[in-house]
């Protein structure tokens, strides 16, 4: 006597639970993802095989252009900003104000000495993103504003981490100076950004 096979049923998957995880992972990466800031100038950096990554956070970014003028940016935290402020204001004698002062907070790079930075801070955003520094901030042998603000970043936090980001033209003295100044305050351990090229075996 033959056997009663059992009927089959097709198998029926409830995709309810799998949507709503979609969707909490679509707005978790929605509201953590943070966009890369255009550079304030255009910075073409050499290229290296180094698959290193920068640490993201406390990280300060020394940006040199090709015709050599620096840039500095701050840490992104905005409290330990308004300490830098104070300290680099201290150093040089300049009080600034509370729309001063929450402009820094917002600033993208500081680009400008030390005596112009106020008239810098008083710009609107869109001013500020579309000014072309003609001289950066100073940085040779008689004055060393970058290593300045360097120097009080650490005194703010001594963890901070430092990445140099150079365009490849960049002439050799005007680096040199940068190292030279960070070995002054013996600051020795940095990162420098390049972009990625193929490995010689690839």
């Amino acid at each position: 006597m033959a056997r009663i096979k059992p009927k089959r049923h097709g198998v029926v998957t409830d995709m309810t639970a799998m949507c709503d995880v979609t969707f909490l992972l679509l707005t978790f990466f929605i509201m953590t993802t943070q966009f890369k800031k255009p550079d304030v100038e255009q910075i073409k950096p050499p290229s290296s095989i180094s698959e290193k990554l920068l640490p993201d956070a406390s990280l300060m970014t020394i940006n040199a252009t090709s015709d050599g003028k620096f840039y500095f940016q701050p840490v992104e935290n905005a409290s330990e900003r308004l300490a830098l402020l104070d300290n680099m204001g201290k150093k040089y004698g300049i009080t600034f104000t509370n729309n001063e002062k929450a402009a820094f907070q917002r600033v993208q790079a500081i680009g400008v000495p030390m005596g112009q930075l106020k008239s810098y801070l008083d710009m609107s955003e869109d001013e500020q993103k579309n000014y072309k520094s003609p001289t950066g901030i100073p940085m040779d042998s008689t004055n060393k504003q970058l290593i300045d603000w360097v120097q009080q970043s650490l005194s703010v936090n001594p963890d901070y981490k430092l990445a140099i980001k150079g365009d490849v033209t960049t002439e050799y003295p005007k680096v040199k100076s940068l190292f030279e100044g960070l070995r002054d305050i013996d600051f020795l351990k940095f990162w420098l950004i390049t972009s990625q090229e193929g490995k010689p075996n690839e």
